[in-house]
Protein backbone atom coordinates (compact mmCIF):
# COMPACT_ATOMS: atom_id res chain seq x y z
CA UNK A 1 0.00 0.00 0.00
CA UNK A 2 1.68 3.83 -1.03
CA UNK A 3 1.77 6.45 1.46
CA UNK A 4 -1.04 8.03 -0.44
CA UNK A 5 -3.22 4.92 0.10
CA UNK A 6 -2.61 4.83 3.75
CA UNK A 7 -2.97 8.51 4.44
CA UNK A 8 -6.22 8.13 2.23
CA UNK A 9 -7.01 4.88 4.73
CA UNK A 10 -6.51 6.64 8.17
CA UNK A 11 -8.20 9.96 6.84
CA UNK A 12 -11.46 7.50 5.72
CA UNK A 13 -14.16 8.36 7.48
CA UNK A 14 -16.91 5.88 9.07
CA UNK A 15 -20.67 7.24 9.53
CA UNK A 16 -22.79 5.16 12.01
CA UNK A 17 -24.48 2.75 9.31
CA UNK A 18 -20.71 1.76 8.29
CA UNK A 19 -20.25 1.10 11.91
CA UNK A 20 -23.21 -1.38 12.67
CA UNK A 21 -21.96 -2.91 9.39
CA UNK A 22 -18.34 -3.41 10.66
CA UNK A 23 -20.00 -4.55 13.93
CA UNK A 24 -22.09 -7.30 12.66
CA UNK A 25 -19.63 -8.90 10.60
CA UNK A 26 -17.22 -8.78 13.11
CA UNK A 27 -19.67 -11.53 15.11
CA UNK A 28 -20.24 -12.98 11.58
CA UNK A 29 -18.62 -12.90 8.84
CA UNK A 30 -20.93 -15.57 7.02
CA UNK A 31 -23.60 -13.00 7.05
CA UNK A 32 -24.98 -12.10 3.92
CA UNK A 33 -25.31 -8.55 2.47
CA UNK A 34 -28.98 -8.63 2.80
CA UNK A 35 -29.02 -10.25 6.19
CA UNK A 36 -26.91 -7.37 6.66
CA UNK A 37 -29.20 -4.98 5.01
CA UNK A 38 -32.16 -6.03 7.22
CA UNK A 39 -30.28 -5.36 10.65
CA UNK A 40 -29.57 -1.99 9.91
CA UNK A 41 -32.24 -1.08 8.06
CA UNK A 42 -30.82 -0.27 4.45
CA UNK A 43 -31.23 -1.79 1.17
CA UNK A 44 -28.77 -4.02 0.15
CA UNK A 45 -26.99 -2.45 -3.23
CA UNK A 46 -26.06 0.91 -0.90
CA UNK A 47 -24.99 -2.22 2.13
CA UNK A 48 -22.63 -3.96 -0.20
CA UNK A 49 -21.52 -0.99 -1.71
CA UNK A 50 -20.22 0.55 1.64
CA UNK A 51 -19.04 -3.31 2.26
CA UNK A 52 -17.05 -2.91 -0.62
CA UNK A 53 -15.56 0.87 -0.11
CA UNK A 54 -14.88 -0.33 3.47
CA UNK A 55 -12.88 -3.31 1.88
CA UNK A 56 -11.11 -1.12 -0.73
CA UNK A 57 -9.85 1.29 2.14
CA UNK A 58 -8.76 -1.78 3.85
CA UNK A 59 -10.75 -0.69 7.17
CA UNK A 60 -12.07 -4.65 6.46
CA UNK A 61 -8.83 -6.10 6.24
CA UNK A 62 -9.58 -9.66 5.53
CA UNK A 63 -12.86 -12.49 6.79
CA UNK A 64 -11.11 -15.29 8.90
CA UNK A 65 -12.75 -18.24 10.70
CA UNK A 66 -11.32 -17.88 14.28
CA UNK A 67 -10.29 -20.97 16.05
CA UNK A 68 -10.11 -22.78 19.08
CA UNK A 69 -6.62 -23.39 19.42
CA UNK A 70 -7.14 -26.13 21.93
CA UNK A 71 -9.07 -28.32 19.50
CA UNK A 72 -5.84 -27.69 17.40
CA UNK A 73 -3.43 -29.21 19.59
CA UNK A 74 -1.78 -25.65 20.01
CA UNK A 75 -3.17 -24.98 23.77
CA UNK A 76 0.30 -23.85 24.68
CA UNK A 77 0.53 -19.89 24.46
CA UNK A 78 3.89 -17.83 25.11
CA UNK A 79 4.28 -14.17 25.25
CA UNK A 80 8.00 -13.91 24.37
CA UNK A 81 9.69 -10.29 24.73
CA UNK A 82 12.73 -9.54 22.82
CA UNK A 83 15.24 -6.57 22.92
CA UNK A 84 17.86 -6.58 20.15
CA UNK A 85 21.40 -6.06 21.00
CA UNK A 86 22.17 -2.83 18.98
CA UNK A 87 19.24 -0.46 17.52
CA UNK A 88 19.92 0.00 14.04
CA UNK A 89 17.24 -0.04 10.68
CA UNK A 90 19.78 -3.27 8.86
CA UNK A 91 19.55 -5.34 12.28
CA UNK A 92 15.60 -4.28 12.99
CA UNK A 93 14.63 -5.19 8.85
CA UNK A 94 16.43 -8.63 9.51
CA UNK A 95 15.00 -9.58 12.86
CA UNK A 96 11.51 -8.38 11.61
CA UNK A 97 12.16 -10.53 8.31
CA UNK A 98 12.51 -13.46 10.19
CA UNK A 99 10.22 -13.37 12.65
CA UNK A 100 7.61 -12.72 10.01
CA UNK A 101 7.93 -15.89 8.49
CA UNK A 102 7.86 -18.23 11.83
CA UNK A 103 4.25 -19.61 11.73
CA UNK A 104 4.57 -20.43 15.33
CA UNK A 105 4.10 -16.58 16.11
CA UNK A 106 0.40 -15.38 15.63
CA UNK A 107 0.89 -11.52 17.07
CA UNK A 108 4.17 -9.53 16.75
CA UNK A 109 4.35 -5.96 17.91
CA UNK A 110 6.88 -3.55 18.49
CA UNK A 111 6.56 -2.40 21.49
CA UNK A 112 8.07 0.79 24.05
CA UNK A 113 9.92 0.22 27.10
CA UNK A 114 12.72 -2.37 28.32
CA UNK A 115 11.95 -4.68 25.19
CA UNK A 116 11.85 -3.60 21.39
CA UNK A 117 9.42 -6.40 20.65
CA UNK A 118 6.56 -8.96 21.94
CA UNK A 119 5.80 -12.07 19.96
CA UNK A 120 2.22 -14.14 20.40
CA UNK A 121 3.32 -17.68 19.77
CA UNK A 122 1.24 -20.88 19.86
CA UNK A 123 2.89 -24.70 20.72
CA UNK A 124 1.14 -28.00 21.06
CA UNK A 125 3.41 -28.35 24.11
CA UNK A 126 6.50 -27.18 25.97
CA UNK A 127 8.74 -29.39 23.88
CA UNK A 128 7.89 -28.17 20.72
CA UNK A 129 8.22 -24.35 22.54
CA UNK A 130 11.35 -25.03 23.55
CA UNK A 131 12.14 -27.05 20.11
CA UNK A 132 11.15 -23.30 18.97
CA UNK A 133 12.90 -21.27 20.83
CA UNK A 134 16.31 -22.71 20.91
CA UNK A 135 16.30 -24.07 16.98
CA UNK A 136 14.66 -21.10 15.63
CA UNK A 137 14.07 -17.97 17.32
CA UNK A 138 17.22 -18.11 19.00
CA UNK A 139 19.30 -18.59 16.03
CA UNK A 140 17.64 -15.22 14.48
CA UNK A 141 20.56 -12.82 14.49
CA UNK A 142 20.71 -9.39 16.47
CA UNK A 143 18.59 -10.83 19.72
CA UNK A 144 20.42 -9.50 23.13
CA UNK A 145 17.70 -10.44 25.83
CA UNK A 146 14.57 -12.44 25.62
CA UNK A 147 12.11 -12.63 28.84
CA UNK A 148 9.25 -15.53 27.87
CA UNK A 149 5.65 -15.26 29.41
CA UNK A 150 3.33 -18.63 29.73
CA UNK A 151 -0.43 -18.44 29.54
CA UNK A 152 -1.98 -19.75 32.02
CA UNK A 153 -5.73 -19.64 31.47
CA UNK A 154 -7.55 -16.64 28.70
CA UNK A 155 -9.60 -14.90 30.79
CA UNK A 156 -10.76 -13.12 27.31
CA UNK A 157 -9.76 -13.23 23.85
CA UNK A 158 -12.27 -11.25 21.79
CA UNK A 159 -11.44 -9.64 17.44
CA UNK A 160 -14.33 -7.70 18.01
CA UNK A 161 -13.49 -3.74 19.23
CA UNK A 162 -16.04 -1.54 16.86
Amino acid sequence: MSIKEQVETLNYALDEKDRQILRLVQQDAKLSVREIATRINLSSTPTHERIKRMEAHGVIKEYVAVVDRRLVNKGLMVLVMVALSAHNKKMATQFIQRVEALPEVIEFHNISGDFDFVLKIVSSSMDDFHDFFVNRLSEIGGIGQTKSIFVMNTIKESHQFI
